[in-house]
């Protein structure tokens, strides 16, 4: 799979594209380039994803802190799992960028630098100046490509949007996000030094700092995962993974730790990546030390039985 950060160096004779942002590649998107791939097969065309850098909410509405569901990295890799891409063309996303019209981005970008044949959009996919493009835009614009229309996919009620997984993990539902997102929820940082209270009551823990600032982070509370670390094979671990201000010993502070069950190594400054299998319980002020400790047992031993 390439990817093109400049428009100049796009050399497609002709193309089957689709645009959009694609956080998370969740099954909507899945489906999309799926349809994506087979409409590049039928004509012998590759099949290329039009996204943008950084999120276009980002630009324009800075004052809202965006959280996303995948880093750009990550959802490059996500894209090239799928099997349906063979190019990415990644446009740097400006204010004067948001100004383009829809008519003109159209004609000079999909029309003249990447010889669109076909174009695929979801159903409420917008583009151009003050969003005013849109699938029911080419009702009454013509251009030198056909276009095909993704139509509105739903499970058990729930739209499949990353704004409504990015809402289910905020609120806790992680359930929810799991089934939209087709996969575990993930997300990776360094492992840090912490005040290591963990160790005095048999539950060590790896204190993290999200890689990527921009990753949303889930509703505090308890979770079954299973870790990776770095320098260990791609081997996976079971554990448990608490996001919380630890109300029980100070309550300051945000906190994201991990205790990797049945490990002892030293994984001060490794990477560690999280897949989030379900949520055990929400966060809880304990008595005392001792009632905490019992807790995490009770929590250690209901999510090995979940993981097995």
């Amino acid at each position: 799979m390439q990817v093109f950060t400049d428009l100049n160096k796009v050399d497609f004779k002709n193309c089957v594209a689709t645009i959009g942002i694609f956080d998370g590649v969740h099954l909507a998107h899945q489906m999309l380039l799926q349809r994506l791939r087979n409409e590049a097969n039928k004509s012998h065309s590759q099949s290329v994803v039009i996204t943008f850098s950084p999120h276009p909410r980002k630009v324009l509405q800075p004052e809202i802190d965006l959280k996303l569901l995948s880093t750009q990295s990550e959802k490059y890799q996500l894209l090239k799992q799928t099997g349906c891409v063979d190019a990415i063309v990644e446009i740097n996303f400006t204010t004067a960028f948001s100004t383009i019209s829809a008519n003109e981005f159209c004609l000079e970008i999909l029309q003249k630098k990447l010889h669109v044949s076909t174009l695929i959009l979801g159903y409420d996919h917008h583009f151009g100046n003050k969003r005013e493009g849109n699938i029911r835009y080419f009702d009454s614009h013509r251009f030198d490509f056909n276009v095909i229309e993704i139509e509105k996919q739903m499970i058990d009620n729930l739209a499949i949007n990353s704004s409504t997984i990015r809402n289910e993990l905020l609120f806790g539902k992680l359930k929810n996000a799991n089934l939209l997102l087709g996969r575990n929820y993930t997300f990776s940082g360094i492992v840090v030094q912490g005040n290591k209270l963990g160790r005095t009551i048999g539950f060590p823990t790896a204190n993290i700092m999200p890689t990527e600032t921009s990753k949303l982070i889930p509703q505090n509370g308890v979770y079954a995962v299973k870790i990776k670390i770095e320098t260990f094979d791609n081997q996976i671990f079971n554990g448990m993974l608490n996001i919380g201000f630890r109300p029980t010993v100070d309550g300051s502070k945000l906190t994201i730790e991990a205790h990797v069950f049945d490990f002892d190594a030293d994984i001060y400054s490794k990477n560690i990546s999280i897949e989030l299998v379900e949520k055990i319980r929400e966060e809880i002020k304990f008595d005392s030390i001792a009632s905490l400790k019992n807790q995490l047992q009770k929590d250690k031993n209901a999510i090995l039985a979940l993981l097995s």
